[in-house]
């Protein structure tokens, strides 16, 4: 039954909005008449949500996905029926976008069409992994049970994603205050300095020769280097657009010392999460290894998931096909050797990506704790640089007038 969005009036003047399910817009102005509301506009929510989703805003993000997910699955493991489910989650949702789709979704569930199948309908909101493992679940009968891990996956991501920003966020803070600061005293200060004693006819201390030539130069060419920055930035995204080049520069990324390990671990957690939730659902090994390697963000990695995918397709084992790529985490290939010899595949490879997650956490941890004192340090040097250079010449005034 095709569902319609409205805008109503109700007796005592308050305006309505919300989703009601009928055979036609005069069907539907009909039901609000009947409820004692006067129906201001009716319109079909297929064509809204088709029209929004042509728009640049999204309706879930990341977290409200989660938030979404988790809240379907609590209400289906109930036991509840999913159109009741979708009718509850609707009525419930706080934004009209997001009304309007959960609503297009029950019409669809509605009209026969498989749970994966409405969901397809809009990639903006559901990725193929998202859908892929609905499917599962319902060709399983264990909708229910899918959807309460693809809720953990999702929520397990967050957090780790939380995590590493938190982790970034004070040296980058840090990062920026220190360049506002040394601007601020090479383009004003310094400058002042350099007037007070331009008259003085004195030789002045090669540091603040140093920093006034410094200076000049950012004054009369900084809009130069704010260019070439500009331009740079833009080449470099540009070149990384080239799957070529995108392909070696994610290969020099792995050999890192530290970010490259980090890289390595964060891209493998991801894979076998994402893996064992498919796997788990009964996702066939080959789709499952073929979605997971799609989550993968380094193109180096991505490759070596395909060429694995291809030696299972050849009959190699999981274990031996992912023990051959190097850039993989031996921890990987280890606990897929396990999950095929016990025949708990999917609890093997969660745990795997539990402790890479672990690793990671604790690397960025330990990286953002190093980083927060040595740019402190840094930035005090840059400033100390600076401050003497202006003290330098009023002490070497105050030598000569003794």
């Amino acid at each position: 039954m095709p569902v319609y969005s409205f805008e109503a009036l109700s007796a005592s003047g308050d305006t309505r909005k919300g989703v009601i399910d009928a055979d036609s817009a005069k069907a539907a102005r009909a039901q609000l008449r009947s409820q004692a509301l006067v129906p201001l506009k009716v319109e079909p929510v297929s064509a809204q949500v088709g029209t929004s989703s042509a728009s640049r805003h999204r309706v879930f993000n990341a977290a409200t996905l989660a938030v979404w997910t988790r809240q379907l699955a609590g209400l289906v493991a109930s036991g509840l029926p999913l159109e009741r489910a979708l009718t509850s989650l609707s009525d419930e949702a706080e934004k009209a976008p997001e009304r309007e789709l959960v609503a297009t979704l029950r019409a669809d569930v509605n009209g026969g069409a498989p749970f994966a199948k409405a969901l397809s309908q809009h990639p903006r909101e559901f990725s193929d992994i998202y859908v892929a493992v609905i499917g599962a679940g319902e060709q399983s009968g264990n909708l229910g049970l899918v959807l309460e891990r693809l809720a953990d996956d999702l929520e397990e991501q967050q957090a780790l994603k939380s995590k590493l920003i938190g982790a970034a966020l004070y040296p980058a803070i840090v990062s920026l205050v220190a360049v506002v600061i040394v601007l601020f005293l090479v383009t004003y200060v310094v400058p002042q300095v350099a007037h007070v004693f331009a008259s003085s006819k004195r030789a002045l201390p090669l540091l603040t020769v140093i920093m006034i030539t410094a200076s000049d130069l950012l004054r009369s060419y900084g809009w130069v280097l704010l260019l070439a920055l500009v331009v740079g930035a833009v080449s470099a995204r540009l070149a990384l657009a080239g799957a070529v080049f995108r392909l070696k520069f994610d290969a020099a990324w792995l050999n890192l010392p530290i970010l490259g390990r980090l890289s390595r671990s964060y891209n493998a957690a991801r894979f076998a999460s994402t893996l064992a939730m498919l796997a788990g659902a009964g996702v066939p090994i080959l789709k499952a290894l073929q979605a997971a390697a799609q989550t993968l963000s380094n193109r180096a990695l991505r490759a070596d998931a395909q060429d694995a995918l291809v030696l299972v397709r050849e009959g190699a084992p999981l274990a031996s096909a992912l023990a051959q790529k190097k850039r993989f985490p031996p921890l990987l290939a280890m606990f897929a050797r396990l999950g095929e010899q016990t025949g708990q595949l999917p609890v093997m490879l969660q745990r795997a990506a539990k402790q890479l997650s672990t690793e990671v956490q604790r690397r960025a941890m330990q990286l953002a704790t190093l980083l927060e004192p040595l740019l402190i340090v840094a930035m005090g040097l840059v400033v100390m640089l600076i401050v003497l250079a202006v003290l330098l010449p009023i002490i070497q005034l105050n030598q000569l007038v003794r």
